[in-house]
């Protein structure tokens, strides 16, 4: 199957560039057609058996979360598109088999190759880049597969989705009580501390709180408590969404699975993951382990604190986000940085002082007020380091010195965040109630 690689005159686009020009810089137009054709002629490797493997950019391997997110810009674009359309149906249908032959691995090969991030990790499956197991990578592609529903009223990929879901949430329940129940270990013995976990591979120890368990974060490092709270408030998004297929698909049991599991999910984050803080009220953790421990920080990754809007269901103008907001935009967030080029959220993945440009995305994507979101896709041009890409990170003084030449989710950040500033994007698909499926719910 031969796939997509420009969409330079796709209708969507050309309407984005005239407005895009028209704020006066040409800057934005350019970038965002560079952005969404460098994913498609470049990433995409269409497969023997009608699957399309995607490279994260600059690495080899498909990720789950990645892949997601470098499809998300095209929901836009996807009416009256038949070959957009394949090519996001492929990428699924590759997802669903990466979940179903490992739902704890988060990077894949393209073939049995063997290679890997680390030859000497437990896992030795061939398929297998990489098993570090992270809720979001089974939250995203669960994610993705109710949003192309939205957008297209494409059913053919439900029953598909409904028979990853029934393996996803079998392991979630399973990761909910972790210590008793599961397993999974992890444990690498070179590189830094952030890509192993302790207590011989099984975490640091959790109690149960009715959330399910991550050893990793969506940046690849390790959780310093087991339970990621806007991971499990994206997984109970997803869940969401499987309910949606399931009573469409007039699956009664699946539906009341998930929608039961979401509501425990939720439940365990309303009772274990916030914390009281002296000045904003009531905010969430990043991380908690149920034993009374939590972690006040966010990363620039998704699912973020700052994303729940994006990726959770959780409305921007909710006062528990709103004030956890305020403190991830602050200098009480150790990854919050303000220089001379930028301010943002950066990550313990990358130097310190360091700003990606997802978060910047992310800041804009979850504002209410239009400057701030046309704000944040110029300071995502004007740190770029003239190569009109995104990188993964660069420094707050600097642009110049940044991570990652070629990082494609960041680049589908930016696609987003322009399309969304001259009201094209996807979030104004969910907002208007323009989906081709009449009983979509927004996202």
């Amino acid at each position: 199957m031969k796939f997509p690689t420009t969409v330079k005159d796709h209708p969507v686009v050309e309407e984005a560039l005239r407005r895009l020009d028209a704020l006066g810089d040409p800057r934005f137009g350019q970038t965002l057609v560079r952005c969404l054709d460098d994913t498609l002629a470049r990433t995409i490797r269409p497969m023997p058996d009608g699957t399309a493997f995607v490279v994260t950019g600059d690495i080899p391997a498909m990720w789950l979360r990645d892949s997601t997110t470098q499809m998300m810009p095209y929901l836009a674009l996807l009416r009256d598109d038949a070959p957009l359309r394949n090519l996001v149906t492929a990428v699924m249908r590759r997802q669903f088999r990466q979940i179903e032959r490992d739902p704890y691995a988060n990077a894949f090969n393209a073939e049995p190759s063997g290679r890997a991030h680390d030859a000497d990790d437990l896992c030795d499956d061939p398929w297998v880049w990489e098993e570090k197991y992270e809720v979001d990578s089974l939250a995203f592609p669960l994610l993705l597969a109710h949003r192309f529903w939205a957008a297209t009223g494409l059913t053919d990929h439900l029953e598909d989705t409904a028979r990853i879901a029934r393996v996803v949430v079998a392991v979630w329940r399973r990761e909910q009580d972790h210590e008793g129940r599961s397993a999974y270990r992890f444990v690498r013995q070179a590189g830094p501390p952030g890509d192993t976990l302790p207590n011989g591979g099984r975490g640091t120890p959790v109690a149960r709180t009715g959330m399910t368990w991550s050893g990793f974060r969506p940046s690849d490092d390790a959780c310093v408590h087991g339970y990621n709270v806007p991971a499990n408030l994206c997984a109970a998004a997803a869940l969401d969404g499987v309910a949606d297929i399931a009573r469409h698909l007039s699956d009664a049991a699946l539906a009341a699975d998930a929608t039961l599991l979401a509501a425990e999910l939720r439940e365990g984050v309303r009772r274990h993951g916030t914390v009281r803080h002296a000045d904003l009220g009531e905010i969430y953790a990043y991380e908690v382990d149920g034993h009374g421990n939590a972690l006040l920080m966010d990363d620039a990754n998704m699912p973020s604190l700052l994303s729940l809007p994006l990726v959770a269901n959780i409305p921007g103008t909710d006062p528990l986000y709103r004030a956890t907001r305020q403190f991830v935009l602050s200098p009480e967030n150790p990854t919050w940085y303000r220089g001379s080029a930028a301010e943002g959220v950066g990550s313990p993945h990358t130097p310190a002082q360091h700003i990606w440009p997802i978060a910047i995305a992310v800041q804009g994507l979850t504002s209410d007020v239009a400057q701030d979101r046309l704000r944040a896709l110029r300071v995502l041009i004007d740190t770029d380091a003239g190569t009109g890409a995104m990188h993964e990170s660069f420094h707050k003084d600097d642009p110049r010195r940044f991570t990652r030449p070629w990082f494609s989710w960041a680049n589908a950040m930016y696609a987003e965040l322009a399309l969304d500033v001259v009201g094209l994007g996807t979030r104004s698909l969910w907002a208007t109630g323009e989906s081709d499926r009449g009983e979509a719910q927004p996202v």
